[in-house]
């Protein structure tokens, strides 16, 4: 027999028997569903993560200091700004202030958010920061003056401020309290991702001024570095290494490795999980076709006695197996993409669909199938044509 042959009896085959071929599909798509689900969510994850990343700059890496407690607040200064900015292939060098938070009034409520101060570098370290809903960025000479993160302008849909309003700030600095005023001169679009510094949620101030009102003496919590080249990266961090003591860093490929560890790890759990369905699949396809080779033993004993030879009748129940894997598997692959498409659409996280995903999920059930019709295809080939025939 040619393969049209057995394709044609697989198919006749498995409709005399459709409840048993439901069942057993059931089974595959529940479990090409979940797969292919959770696949494509965490590659969705993955994607917006790199999204974020983008944002904050794939040439960027932050310096930081590893001293704990107060000390950590003496580690950086302008020396290590200095030499920071002279490292071969660092384009821009943007010292951050932070840790300090104001209190400010809204219409009889008490605020309060966190206050940083940046200089003109910042917004060329991290380029993605530079979108604004309104208003202009710092200027060299700007003084008084913030800029709003997002989720400080827009709260509960609310829009706040506009630019040019002015907001009255009260912070406690060497434990007393005092207050400044600043104009408002832009708003920072919506950054918010897991990649991003958190910007969205800061009062930020020029440098100058955050040092002046809360006495930082030249202290930096933060000098954030862009390379020139992606491949300057590299070269940076073994510099700082090398010369530089009591000082961590943190790029973006270092985050990407965390994040594939991460994804890779939520892959392999969830989708152990999700496969168990389809081993609950094989087994069922194992017990159903093995009914069928005892209710067809004189059709299997008819066919030996044609001439049949017990190779074509282990393909032909192999073939049958193979027709449920891939109708299953490719019903499982669709139905798990529409599923991730309507609660990523609900989660606000887009998965990752491709064809390559949808063939390897299908292929699996092929696979899986074929091994679970092993064991029946063997023994129906194995029957000998004498006693089948007498079978009623």
């Amino acid at each position: 027999m040619n393969i049209l042959d057995f394709a044609a009896m697989s198919v006749e085959g498995i409709s005399e028997r459709k409840l048993r071929f439901s069942l057993n599909l059931i089974g595959i798509i529940i479990g090409c569903a979940a797969v292919t689900g959770i696949i494509s969510m965490t590659g969705g994850m993955r994607t917006s993560i790199v999204d974020d990343i983008s944002i904050f700059g794939t040439n960027t890496i932050q310096v930081f200091p590893v001293a704990g407690g107060d000390e950590a607040f003496n580690v950086l200064d302008w020396r290590d700004l200095s030499k920071l900015r002279n490292i071969p292939g660092v384009e821009a060098a943007a010292p951050v202030m932070a840790g300090s938070y104001v209190t400010y009034d809204y219409r009889g409520e008490v605020q309060r958010n966190q206050v940083a101060g940046v200089d003109t570098n910042y917004f060329i370290v991290h380029g993605g920061e530079n979108e604004l809903e309104d208003g202009r960025l710092f200027e060299n000479s700007d003084y008084g003056v913030a800029l709003l993160g997002s989720n400080v302008w827009n709260v509960d849909d609310e829009q706040r401020y506009s630019v040019g309003d002015r907001i009255r700030l009260t912070s406690v600095v060497n434990g007393e309290t005092l207050e400044y005023s600043v104009r408002i001169i832009g708003i920072i679009k919506l950054t918010s991702g897991i990649a991003t510094t958190g910007i969205d949620d800061l009062i930020i101030i020029p440098l100058s001024y955050y040092e002046q009102i809360y006495d930082m003496n030249g202290k930096y919590v933060a000098i954030d570095l862009k390379a020139e080249t992606l491949e300057d990266v590299t070269g940076i961090k073994q510099y700082i290494d090398e010369e530089f003591d009591d000082i961590g860093y943190y790029s973006m490929d270092m985050i990407m490795e965390e994040v594939d560890q991460l994804i890779g790890t939520i892959n392999a759990v969830l989708g152990g999980i999700a496969a168990i369905s389809l081993i609950v699949a094989g087994v069922t396809i194992i017990n159903t076709m093995t009914i069928s080779v005892m209710e067809r033993t004189r059709e299997i004993g008819v066919m030996k006695a044609i001439g049949a030879t017990n190779k074509d009748v282990l393909f032909l129940f192999i073939s049958e197996s193979m027709v449920t894997g891939l109708v299953g598997g490719g019903l499982g692959a669709g139905v798990g993409f529409l599923l991730s498409t309507v609660i990523g659409g609900y989660i606000g996280l887009p998965p990752q669909i491709t064809f390559d995903l949808g063939i390897t999920v299908t292929f699996f059930a092929i696979i899986t199938c074929v091994i679970s019709g092993v064991y029946p295809a063997w023994r129906a080939s194995n029957l000998n044509p004498v006693e089948a025939l007498r079978d009623e």
